[in-house]
């Protein structure tokens, strides 16, 4: 049988216990994507800014616009080439 080392039990008073316990995994929270605020995992949207989060974990409204307008752009011209194009 091995000796028990009173060196490294752990007292009560070594830490501040601020009562709240770490390895409960109950509660799983994860920051918002949009504003950081802590929010259930299986959340659907943000209950501080009131974002929406999409499953990949970015916000609906945090996709570019740039991407739309360059689609437009692009189908416009398009159109213009077959339709009226320069002939």
């Amino acid at each position: 049988m091995m000796p028990i080392d009173d060196r490294d039990a752990w007292e009560p008073s070594d830490e501040a216990w601020d009562g709240h316990d770490d390895t409960d995994d109950s509660d799983p929270t994860l920051p918002c994507p949009a504003c950081g605020a802590a929010m259930f995992e299986d959340s659907p949207r943000c209950p501080s800014c009131g974002e929406y989060v999409t499953p990949g974990g970015s916000t609906v409204a945090s996709r570019p616009a740039w991407i739309l307008i360059t689609a437009v752009l692009c189908l416009a011209i398009a159109l213009w080439w077959i339709f009226g194009g320069p002939g």
